[in-house]
């Protein structure tokens, strides 16, 4: 019996990589525009880092985390998500003393022990970024902003931001009570989940995919507000207008973490069955005082990229070609076989993507390798134009053919080049 993947991974070929490529790059680019820098962290933590930043009431910790001891006996942790483990970063290199505000950005695998489903995996992978150091509404705004533009430039269609704020702590109390007023009388109809919730965390409750007939009617949040969670709900809503980013307002929204304080949102689209959040975020003020630092105001963002293809496929949106040939080199017969071997060599130090034959294929073959790897041009070099001291090159998109002299067929094909692509600039 030969071994398989751990259910809920994935493989990705090279032809899924290229994919990925070109979403990293996109998630880069828009990240240099937005001055966001990026940070590395470990794939595990401790424990504690986890139970303390994420909320030990939510489903993340009670029941999808992959926990286990070290030979030391120390309880770590596979990272669920990644706002905790950058804000642990942030405290423990007192990046708070370096500007005024940190803009960080991550990309990488996410895991939690959850059914796997198109979507949904097991070992997942993030993009997100984290802006702390700021209360201003307006920073809010500018992450939801960048997520959005980020959709959009991907080429995304239908994209929905909703929005909602879930108040300062002193404000949920308030509201936990009246949730607890509202479910009480249907309590023994509650799954298992939400009865443990109803005590702990009752805006749990909420996000429970099983007992959504029982919400119906629930207060909203926005009801419970206080003044400055109001003032500081309505500038994120002129700032996102100001920019043009549509939004809706959900006060049924509240995230499944419990560091969030005041905004809280997520993107929606359609494309991958019952599953429509495709990423999300929040402001997280004192969370960087839960995690042992001198406390600043946090918001940020994480988008699923698994999510992200699926919905690309759904949509047919097309990815260009991540790794162009640019030459592929036809060698014929023993020496010019091997002076190719060193022509492939200095285009590539050229900068210039190229390749050559290594199954001793006739040229007919040769050149359908070449037009199978769509290289842009063919160079023939032969034992006659060898002897001549000249190369034939081919460009494959019209079939018309030039000679060059062969000790100057790097630098002319990098000036050809150049003048086609920007990317030998």
């Amino acid at each position: 019996m030969s071994l398989q993947k751990p259910r809920g991974t994935q493989d990705f070929l090279p032809q899924d990589v290229e994919k990925w490529h070109y979403i990293e790059s996109k998630a880069r680019d828009i990240c240099r525009r937005f001055q966001y820098n990026e940070i590395r962290t470990p794939i595990f933590e401790h424990t504690e880092l986890f139970q303390r930043g994420v909320g030990e009431t939510t489903d993340i910790v009670e029941k999808e985390m992959y926990t286990f001891l070290d030979k030391s006996e120390r309880s770590l942790t596979l990272r669920p998500e990644g706002t905790a483990g950058v804000v642990r970063a942030y405290v423990e290199n007192k990046l708070h003393g370096a500007v005024d505000v940190q803009k960080l950005y991550y990309m990488g695998p996410m895991f939690r022990y959850e059914r796997s489903m198109a979507g949904r995996y097991r070992q997942f992978h993030q993009f997100g970024i984290e802006a702390i150091g700021s209360a201003d509404p307006a920073i809010d705004a500018e992450v939801i902003a960048l997520g959005y533009l980020f959709y959009e430039e991907m080429g995304l269609r239908n994209v929905r931001v909703e929005l909602n704020s879930v108040g300062t702590p002193q404000c949920r109390e308030q509201y936990r009570e009246a949730l607890r007023q509202f479910f009480q009388p249907n309590l023994d109809k509650l799954c298992k989940d939400c009865q443990s919730r109803f005590e702990r965390n009752p805006m749990r409750i909420l996000d429970c995919k099983v007992d959504g007939e029982y919400c119906q009617g629930a207060p909203s949040i926005l009801e419970f507000l206080d003044e400055e969670s109001e003032q500081h709900f309505l500038k994120v809503q002129q700032a996102l207008t100001a920019m043009g980013i549509p939004f809706n307002i959900n006060p049924g929204l509240v995230r499944g973490l419990d560091y969030y304080t005041h905004t809280a949102f997520e993107y929606m689209a359609d494309g991958i069955g019952s599953i429509t959040t495709i990423g999300g975020g929040g402001r997280y003020n004192g969370l960087v005082g839960q995690i042992g630092g001198q406390d600043k105001p946090g918001v940020g963002l994480g988008l699923g990229l698994e999510r992200l293809l699926l919905i690309m496929e759904a949509q047919q949106i097309g990815v260009p070609p991540q790794n162009p040939i640019e030459i592929y080199v036809v060698g014929l017969g023993e020496e010019a076989e091997a002076r190719a071997t060193a022509l492939v060599f200095e285009l590539r130090k050229a900068g210039i993507s190229a390749e050559r034959d290594y199954l001793q294929r006739k040229m007919k073959g040769q050149l359908k390798a070449a037009d199978r790897l769509e290289a842009a041009y063919v160079a023939i070099l032969g034992e006659d134009e060898l002897a001549r001291g000249e190369i034939v090159v081919k460009t494959m998109a019209t079939g018309h053919q030039e000679s060059f002299a062969l000790e100057q067929f790097v630098q002319q094909m990098f000036v050809i080049l150049k003048s086609r692509s920007p990317q030998h600039l």
